[in-house]
């Protein structure tokens, strides 16, 4: 699918590509190669501003790796060395816990939404958080391509099926799916004109990137399951991967986590 002109900044978020948030080690110190952060997609502008903030206070640089918590546990149970995992669904850090790629259970970080987005050019739909509008223009025939994750591996995705089906529109609208790699994809597809719209995270919605790019609208939080997000260090993680770790849980890096409307914990 190609991208456009509209397809919202740095595109390379939708395909889970990497960005690394470097910084020079002390005079005479031998530097530790930034840890790889495996973090959900929907995190991607959330995240990089809390890695800034956390360079700007350590002098420690990171390498952040953003796409579909499926994928990335299965890459972990495969070896993939991560050494911090954040994923959209705590359901994939339990397991990996259970079967010991984790160093613990980790601890539950936030709860996400989903949000129905449009195009502010170009699509007819409305953005209806109820999805009424969605309903009627299924049956008058006027969505030809709407937008979600691949609900077998993204959470994201997954959510968004459930709240479909949960509207009785699920049968009506799955002639119609385009389904992003991940939620950031899913995304993109919706902005750049690839599609009507979609369902994606809140977070995401709430970017500047997007923001001046599409109409959004919370879709009822008890149309689908939570999405309690967990995070969880690996066995073999370093002490700036724990630093972060920490850093995560403090008040700075909540309040940014809030204000991309996430729902924190106690």
């Amino acid at each position: 699918m190609p991208l456009t002109r509209r397809a919202f900044g740095l595109s390379a978020l939708a395909f889970g590509l990497s960005a690394t948030v470097s910084a020079t080690a002390g005079r005479g110190a031998t530097p530790e190669a930034p840890p790889v952060i495996a973090a959900a997609s929907d995190l991607r502008f959330a995240l990089e501003e809390i890695a800034a903030g956390f360079r700007a206070e350590t002098g420690h640089g990171l390498r952040l790796t953003f796409g579909s918590t499926g994928n990335f546990a299965r890459q972990i149970r495969a070896g993939a060395p991560y050494q911090l995992f954040m994923a959209a669904d705590e359901d994939y850090v339990l397991a990996l816990a259970r079967d010991g790629f984790t160093r613990d259970r980790g601890v539950l970080y936030a709860t996400g939404r989903v949000a129905i987005a449009v195009p502010r050019n170009g699509s007819g739909l409305s953005a209806d958080g109820r999805l009424e509008d969605l309903r009627a223009a299924l049956a008058e025939g006027r969505v030809r391509r709407f937008a979600i994750a691949n609900p077998d591996h993204a959470p994201y995705g997954m959510r968004a099926r459930e709240a479909l089906q949960h509207a009785g529109l699920w049968a009506a609208i799955r002639p119609a799916l385009i389904l992003g790699e991940n939620v950031s994809q899913a995304a993109q597809f919706a902005m750049s004109g690839s599609a009507d719209g979609g369902i994606i995270a809140w977070s995401l919605a709430l970017s500047p990137q997007l923001a001046a790019q599409g109409r959004f609208a919370l879709i009822p939080a008890d149309w689908h399951a939570p999405l309690r997000q967990r995070m969880a260090l690996m066995p073999g993680a370093g002490a700036v991967a724990r630093a972060f770790y920490d850093h995560l849980q403090q008040p700075a890096a909540r309040a940014i986590m809030a204000r991309y409307g996430f729902a924190l914990p106690d």
